[in-house]
């Protein structure tokens, strides 16, 4: 017989005398197993909790979509049935909402969703190119003052836009910007949300020092770190940024209304305040069915984005 046969036979031996290791039947004190029933009584307290957990979550969660599901109800609900029958499961389906909505004001519905678009494509590639130019410049660069201004790009977060929509309005109409989209779109040029600013200049803390300096090393200069090194590392942030301006630009009523006047100019909000101004209290089911179709754009772009969103918010600030 060979020596390995003999290791086989000795190992095969140990199996057969190995004795069960404690709590094999459960968890055990003092070497005694405990009883399956015990196992399922002691599992009770934590089945109670996550269950009312998700119970309150759930409850929150019907509470805060409530209204969109209505808005969706109502939009399939003739106007005489809106206000009178508040379930969510319409007793008559009336499609017409959306064909009569969509023909309702001056312009076809597509003709103010495409402006949209337009707005917030603008503020998107503004707002990537530069917040994530002036987010690196705060993360990597060493000039003078910088710990200041970053201090005060900071404050400039907790400014409301109703103190600044009055010089902004002064500005813009001397330079005879009014009426165009040119005040919507040309201040994203400028790094001007520093939300998106902050948010970049985390993500990019968070890259090791190693990359910047060996590509330093090999003769890239910044503008070639930035492009080649940094950008390509930071999608998540880039992704959080453009969906983030996406949903904002898109939802903007206040800045929108006030820097375009001609209707033909007006993005998806105004056109909505305009359909109700235009339709007086006749016609609310073609405002519910426009209303559902400016959010489909949103849900499309979360949807497509969400991963990205996710891993961008999370991994930001990690070191």
């Amino acid at each position: 017989m060979t020596e390995h046969d003999l290791l086989a036979t000795d190992s095969r031996a140990e199996r057969r005398g190995r004795a069960p290791a404690p709590g094999a039947n459960g968890p055990s004190s003092g070497g005694v197993p405990r009883p399956r029933a015990a196992l399922r009584r002691a599992d009770w307290p934590g089945v109670v909790r996550r269950t009312g957990k998700h119970a309150l979550l759930t409850t929150v969660g019907l509470v805060m979509i409530y209204p969109l599901l209505w808005m969706a109800a109502s939009s399939l609900k003739p106007d005489a049935l809106i206000f009178r029958d508040p379930s969510l499961i319409p007793s008559e389906v009336d499609l017409s909402n959306y064909t009569l909505g969509w023909t309702a004001l001056a312009h076809p519905f597509t003709h103010y969703l495409l402006n949209s678009l337009v707005v917030v494509a603008g503020a998107v590639l503004g707002n990537l190119v530069s917040c994530s130019m002036a987010g690196y410049a705060f993360a990597r660069l060493n000039f003078r003052g910088r710990k200041l201004w970053f201090a005060v790009m900071l404050m400039s977060i907790m400014l409301p836009i109703h103190v600044v929509i009055v010089p902004q309005y002064v500005l813009f109409s001397s330079l005879d910007w009014i009426n165009t989209y040119l005040p919507l779109v040309v201040p994203k040029l400028l790094a001007t949300d520093a939300f998106f600013i902050f948010l970049m200049v985390q993500f990019f803390r968070g890259v090791p020092r190693d990359l910047t300096e060996a590509a330093h090393i090999d003769g890239a200069g910044h503008a070639r770190i930035f492009l080649q090194v940094m950008l390509p590392l930071s999608t998540p942030a880039l992704a959080t940024t453009a969906i983030f301006t996406f949903i904002w630009t898109w939802n903007d009523f206040f800045s929108q209304l006030i820097f375009l006047t001609d209707p033909e100019m007006y993005t998806v909000p105004v056109a909505l305040r305009t359909f109700v101004d235009s339709t007086s209290d006749s016609s609310w089911g073609s405002l519910m069915a426009m209303s559902v179709v400016s959010l489909v754009p949103i849900f499309v772009i979360f949807l497509f984005g969400q991963r990205y969103l996710v891993r961008g918010i999370a991994t930001t600030g990690l070191k």
